[in-house]
């Protein structure tokens, strides 16, 4: 079954096509030819400057993690031959702080709904019965409907379309090099350093090796690595949905750095101040 074909969701992609494609339309006496293009990134913003609060909600759950991460390696320590008690002594710790292990988690869920829309649009040949007009749009003369490993499987690519896709994949993998310098972990010193390479928890140890991961690095690392992901998929994606991911990390990285001005992370051995 096509899940895209459902009712509800077809006229929900039908709705959200005919939005960007006025949008498009209202953009093309000043933008010209690109109107499309740029219609596609300033929904990207739109949509991203209404998950704001979400952002917010990250940024807390990350600084929860980072200030609970020596407290979770000390019940590492202590309770590595008992994966129960351990278990049990770390969701103690969250509910004395009044938190969870997976705060931070359920808003990103938000954003699943909003993402699969606005990728839809981008991949689809046809909504709601209907050709994508999106697809038939160009960027610098490229169609947004069109991707790089396409047009080389086809043998379509030219010289120009090389520079466009080129300069868009560059620009994710660029971004997701800055997002790995900007929020690399700094090595951690001390007790904890050495509780971290010596006593951290077998991989079948299920619980230990959760509260390793919610103590910040692993998961700073993840992300990293996921903009070069990105900039992979990006290859094989059509041109809009590749436009709608550089905007979107590019973003990513900006709200990040100002979020985690407000919020910082502790450092073990570093004062806590209010």
């Amino acid at each position: 079954m096509d899940l895209y074909a459902f009712p509800p969701i077809a006229a929900l992609l039908d709705g959200a096509h005919a939005v960007l494609m006025a949008l498009a339309a209202l953009l093309e006496p000043v933008i010209g030819i690109a109107s499309a293009a740029a219609a596609v990134v300033l929904v990207t913003l739109l949509v991203r400057a209404a998950l704001i609060p979400v952002g917010f909600s990250q940024a807390k759950a990350e600084q929860t993690r980072s200030r609970l991460a020596p407290k979770l390696a000390a019940l590492q320590k202590r309770h590595k031959g008992d994966p129960e008690r351990l278990q049990r002594e770390t969701m103690q710790l969250y509910g004395d702080e009044g938190t969870t292990p997976f705060a931070g988690c359920l808003p990103m869920l938000v954003q699943a709904p909003i993402v699969g829309v606005i990728y839809a649009l981008f991949i689809l040949p046809t909504i709601a019965g209907h050709p994508n007009a999106l697809l038939e749009q160009t960027f610098f003369g490229v169609p947004l409907g069109s991707s790089l490993a396409g047009q080389i499987a086809s043998g379509s690519l030219t010289p120009g379309a090389l520079l466009v896709f080129g300069v868009v994949i560059a620009g994710i993998a660029v971004v997701g090099e800055l997002t790995r310098r900007v929020f690399q972990p700094k090595p951690a010193t001390g007790a904890v350093a050495a509780t971290s390479r010596a006593d951290a928890p077998a991989p079948s140890d299920a619980a230990a090796a959760s509260a390793a991961l919610l103590a910040g690095p692993g998961m700073t690392r993840a992300l990293g690595a996921l903009h070069f992901i990105t900039a992979v998929i990006a290859v094989f994606v059509p041109l809009a949905a590749a436009l709608y991911l550089f905007v979107t990390v590019s973003w990513t990285l900006v709200q990040r750095v100002l979020l985690r001005r407000r919020y910082p992370l502790f450092e073990a051995g570093t004062p806590r101040t209010a």
